[in-house]
């Protein structure tokens, strides 16, 4: 049986912590999907469209990887890819409260799927899309951080306002 990983987020941008995360999952799992969430209560930077774009262009090249859009609750989407498990990435303890709390919530939902926990490299721990926006929106170098096909989109993001 193929064993199935869904990764949501919101990835905009998705970082180089993110693809850390990804490619660690690739490692345990057969298919991965990226599900990019569509949250109408975020005000994202990109558009779901160009989340999508950005993302496929950073993972191109990994096995079992796709990309993909959902919204609403992630257990029914994970029950439509068939998947077994949720991916959530730690950076800091910071996170763990309120993915373990997301966790629970899920295993009530739907006992069958289950959450992994995955921390980034030691380097990407102090990452977020939200830093990464932030340094580049002042004019900050970004390139350690993100594919090179990001940092160009959030130049261009930051260029026309």
């Amino acid at each position: 049986m193929q064993t199935i990983a869904v990764y949501p987020g919101s990835f905009d941008p998705i970082t180089n912590g993110h693809l850390d995360v990804i490619q660690r999952a690739t490692q345990m799992f057969d298919r991965v999907w990226v599900a990019i969430a569509r949250n109408g209560e975020k005000l994202p930077l990109f558009t779901v469209e160009e989340r999508v774009a950005l993302a496929k262009t950073a993972v191109r090249g990994m096995r079992g990887v796709a990309v993909d859009v959902f919204d609403g609750l992630l257990v029914r989407y994970a029950r439509r890819q068939k998947a077994q498990v949720v991916v959530r990435g730690l950076r800091a303890v910071s996170d763990f409260e309120y993915e373990f709390q997301m966790a629970l919530m899920n295993r009530r939902l739907d006992a069958r799927i289950e959450t992994i926990f995955l921390m980034p490299k030691n380097e990407y721990t102090f990452l977020s899309s939200r830093v990464v926006k932030e340094v580049a929106a002042l004019g900050g170098e970004v390139s350690a951080f993100v594919p090179r096909a990001v940092e160009q989109a959030l130049k261009a993001k930051f260029r026309s306002r």
